[in-house]
């Protein structure tokens, strides 16, 4: 909206009548549920009216339109503010929803979760996640615009809002967000900050009195105050103010009173995260002017205004088609490859650069295999963008020749550490700093966005960083990637501070996280083959420092193998093993050189490399049973991390080598020696076990 910004009275009114309307249904919806948070939507309802009806490019009867405006409620315990907004406007969100908020089966649930609800765009309310994704989805719109657009049609232009309180900048995500976006220079990016100056136990001065607008601005944002947050001409203009401001992102801190219009709980903490009550209720509607009955009443002169937004939307809509339309015309190539990444479908011969590794008892690391088979397929996937938490040389996760994400108005004292090629938004390798926490969510906020497969890279121990990211992502089934090296205490010298031990129990434990730990290069291989091609929810891939065996196979073992998620490795001569040994990553060539001990001592053992527990739980029972026959009860589970979990496989009778303390500083070789990863110590354990079992068998 660029016109001049004024008002009559009578479109006081209606503003007016359209605000309450905000209000009083998130407030009946809370009551009504007996649970909520009504403070925010009574707060901050001007401030949304103002930008939604007034600023956001949306289509209620499209959501998905790659072109629209994302809109980010960072403070989702507040979301009752949203689905008032969605309802309104004309997304397919009904009353019914709203009248069952926070009750099972309905749409509107106690905190916006993305795929469930029309309009939402990312699952919020783990405070400064949201803040996070908004800025990983202003990076995806800077992307694909200097990817795809020309100049004369910009085919990809929109902006991200993003309403946050002062629990989602209190938190230290934020910060480490805050600080990217405003190196990168995200001008698409405007935030608000509900400056209510209350949190849930009490006034936040009883613990924070930072100069929140000198820290943004010394983050290299454009930071401006509005002091009346009701105040519907000094909204606009601030928001006009900050969607011109394209060399910075934009914050635009918001003096709101929370619960506004209650008697008693204006401004106080009670008014967060509990219902008003059914008197308090009454009087503010009374204060408010608004009716007592019915309950979620909607003015018919407020829906119609409301249901504006669709006809606008629509409209946009339709204007940005024609605009593809010219653009396919002129640009058929260009517009045939962006139409194939939005859809997420992969392109064809994607994966026909994969490399095969010979056979080789010295081998390689697996996050050495993993470097060169994703730049084997960066040519061909120009969806894949992402980057390290300042760890590019030891992960190996950089992009050859793809560039490096930074403003076009960067300007580098030097280019010692670059990746290569051309700096600007079209770069593909994203410089994160170490930041892991904000990774996470910024990788987040590229997948909900849509036109990327992202990827973050980092050590494992450092994976508890950004694991609140990666349970939301794992929540909302985004097709994102995770490299984290350094998987063991085979690291070594680094000591136990940096010898993950627990994080692969951990990482185990996310429902819909996939986690896959490569046996060698070959294995490393099928698995990003896997990672690409399978979009229904993170994967996590763990991979080593050190060499390990490219394994000898008497054929590659292809990707279909690894999505089994265990597979039959080495066999007993005449395939009826009496003993199993189960391994994934490194430890898998260790108990294939165990296995050949033990065949020349006569034992007919059954190698089984496990990459992943997860792609092998969804197998059927018969080829589960195939690999593990239940029938073998001698079984010898080896893997460099915690126990837990394995008892599983192994059952009643099996064991597990693992690790059971925190590692020690020295050459990774003795520490993985002296905690029994070795072919002697796995030869001993099993015979005593098979031993045990025959004895209890008889």
């Amino acid at each position: 909206m660029d016109e001049e910004l004024t008002l009559t009275s009578s479109d006081a009114a209606l503003d007016e009548l359209c605000i309450n309307t905000i209000r009083f249904l998130a407030l009946d919806a809370v009551q009504a549920a007996n649970s909520g948070h009504p403070g925010m939507p009574m707060g901050a309802a001007s401030l949304a009216y103002a930008l939604w009806m007034g600023f956001h490019k949306h289509n209620p009867a499209n959501p998905d339109w790659i072109d629209r405006d994302r809109f980010v409620l960072s403070a989702g315990h507040g979301s009752m503010l949203l689905y008032a907004l969605l309802h309104l406007t004309g997304y397919d969100l009904s009353l019914d929803d709203i009248k069952r908020f926070r009750q099972r089966g309905s749409r509107a649930p106690g905190h916006p979760e993305r795929g469930v609800t029309p309009g939402v765009e990312t699952t919020t309310g783990p405070l400064g996640q949201g803040f996070g994704n908004a800025v990983g989805m202003a990076i995806a719109e800077a992307h694909l615009a200097a990817s795809f657009n020309r100049p004369d049609l910009r085919i990809i232009d929109h902006f991200t809002y993003c309403l946050t309180g002062d629990g989602d900048l209190m938190e230290g995500i934020s910060a480490e967000a805050a600080s990217l976006a405003g190196h990168l220079r995200l001008g698409k990016l405007v935030c608000f900050y509900d400056d209510n100056r209350i949190s849930l136990a009490g006034a936040t001065a009883l613990s924070c009195s930072e100069q929140l607008g000198e820290r943004f601005a010394a983050y290299g944002w454009h930071v401006q105050t509005v002091v009346n947050g009701n105040d519907l001409d000094e909204l606009r203009r601030a928001i006009q103010e900050a969607k011109g401001e394209t060399a910075a992102p934009s914050l635009i801190m918001v003096r709101t009173h929370i619960g506004f219009g209650s008697p008693h709980k204006q401004d106080r903490f009670e008014a967060h995260g509990s219902p008003l009550g059914p008197e308090e209720l009454a009087l503010t509607k009374h204060h408010l002017g608004w009716p007592l009955e019915p309950l979620f009443h909607i003015p018919e002169t407020a829906e119609n205004h409301f249901r504006k937004a669709r006809e606008k939307g629509a409209a946009a809509n339709v204007e940005w088609d024609d605009l593809f339309r010219r653009y396919q015309h002129d640009y058929p190539e260009a517009a045939a490859e962006l139409k194939r990444i939005v859809s997420g479908k992969l392109p064809h011969g994607w994966d026909q650069g994969i490399p095969r590794f010979p056979a080789d008892p010295k081998g390689m690391a697996t996050r050495s295999a993993s470097g060169i088979v994703m730049n084997a397929l960066a040519p061909a996937l120009p969806e894949l963008v992402g980057g390290s938490a300042d760890l590019n040389p030891s992960t190996l996760s950089a992009l050859s020749a793809c560039g490096d994400f930074q403003s076009p108005a960067y300007n580098p004292v030097d280019r010692q550490g670059a990746v290569g090629g051309e700096w600007g938004y079209a770069a593909r390798n994203i410089h994160f700093g170490v930041r892991e926490h904000a990774m996470g969510a910024i990788i987040n906020g590229l997948a909900a966005h849509g036109g990327c497969i992202p990827y973050g890279a980092t050590f494992l121990v450092f994976a508890d960083y950004l694991r609140p990211s990666i349970r939301l992502a794992a929540l909302m089934g985004l097709h994102l990637v995770y490299v984290f090296t350094h998987d063991s205490i085979a690291v070594g010298e680094d000591g136990p501070t940096h010898q993950p031990v627990e994080q692969l129990a951990s990482l185990r434990a996310i429902p819909g996280l996939t986690v896959i730990r490569p046996a060698d290069a070959n294995e490393a291989a099928a698995v990003w083959q896997l990672a690409l091609k399978r979009n229904d929810g993170p994967i996590a891939l763990i991979l080593t420092r050190q060499a390990v065996p490219t394994l000898d196979r008497e054929s590659f073992a292809p990707a279909d193998a690894v999505e089994k998620g265990a597979y039959i490795l080495a066999d007993a001569p005449d395939g009826n093993p009496e003993l199993l040994l189960i391994a994934s990553g490194s430890e898998v060539g260790l108990i294939i050189a165990a296995r050949e001990r033990l065949l020349r001592a006569g034992v007919a053992v059954r190698v089984v490399s496990m990459p992943s527990w997860e792609l092998f739980e969804e197998q059927p029972q018969d080829y589960r049973d195939k690999v593990l026959p239940p029938a073998v009860k001698a079984r010898l589970a080896v893997e460099c991390g915690i126990a837990q979990g394995w008892h599983r496989y192994v059952g009643d009778g099996g064991e597990v080598i693992g690790v059971s303390g925190f590692g020690a500083s020295a050459p990774g070789p003795v520490v993985y020696a002296e905690y029994g990863f070795t072919a002697e110590n796995v030869c001993a354990r099993a015979l005593a076990l098979l031993s045990r079992t025959k004895a209890g068998s008889n």
